[in-house]
């Protein structure tokens, strides 16, 4: 994994985590049914590292250029409450979502893979791609996960981050107790 000096000195300091959709979360792909209905698909890995991010506190936004009901759906399932669709300016986006929320641009990474992600991952304290991200974007990045788009890389993001913190290990276990007791639940 590819990793800056000074992305390394702002990771221990990371407040909120941002992601581009297709490309990042998904491989990229875009497929239709013949009845039209938009179908993606998601890695399982990248969402279970999602959900300890969230029981470490780290905050989560999905910011996307397309509008899809599977990405509202997915954001759901995460709980993932801020998801920005059909964006045309992601960087403004990025800027709101700070604003909103009192997160210095400097305490968010945004990991993205195309053209269209050039400028919020300028804005963000850490800008991140995943492996088979555009060219120009992978020169940009300051960090570059071992993982593709869609298959392990934002899992990476959020292992490297919290292990930065030392909050891996307590977030997995608050997560794995979460389950516990939902599963408890559901036999009473």
């Amino acid at each position: 994994m590819k990793i800056t000096r000074r992305a390394r000195s702002r990771l221990p300091h990371i407040e909120m985590l941002v992601l581009d959709v297709d490309g990042v979360l998904t491989e990229g792909e875009v497929l239709y049914t013949d009845a039209g209905a938009e179908l993606k698909r998601f890695d399982v890995r990248d969402g279970l590292g999602l959900r300890v991010a969230g029981a470490a506190g780290l905050r989560l936004a999905l910011i996307s250029g397309r509008t899809s009901p599977v990405v509202q759906r997915r954001a759901r399932d995460l709980r993932i409450q801020d998801v920005v669709q059909r964006c045309g300016d992601k960087a403004v986006a990025l800027r709101s979502l700070a604003e909103h929320y009192g997160v210095p641009l400097e305490h968010i990474a945004y990991m993205g893979d195309d053209l269209n992600d050039r400028a919020p991952m300028r804005l963000a304290g850490i800008g991140i791609a995943p492996a088979d991200a555009a060219p120009d974007i992978l020169e940009e990045a300051e960090i570059v996960t071992d993982a593709s788009g869609g298959r392990g890389a934002a899992r990476q993001v959020v292992e490297l981050i919290l292990r930065s913190q030392g909050k891996w290990e307590d977030a997995v276990q608050r997560y794995l107790d979460e389950l516990a007791q939902r599963e408890e639940k559901r036999r009473e």
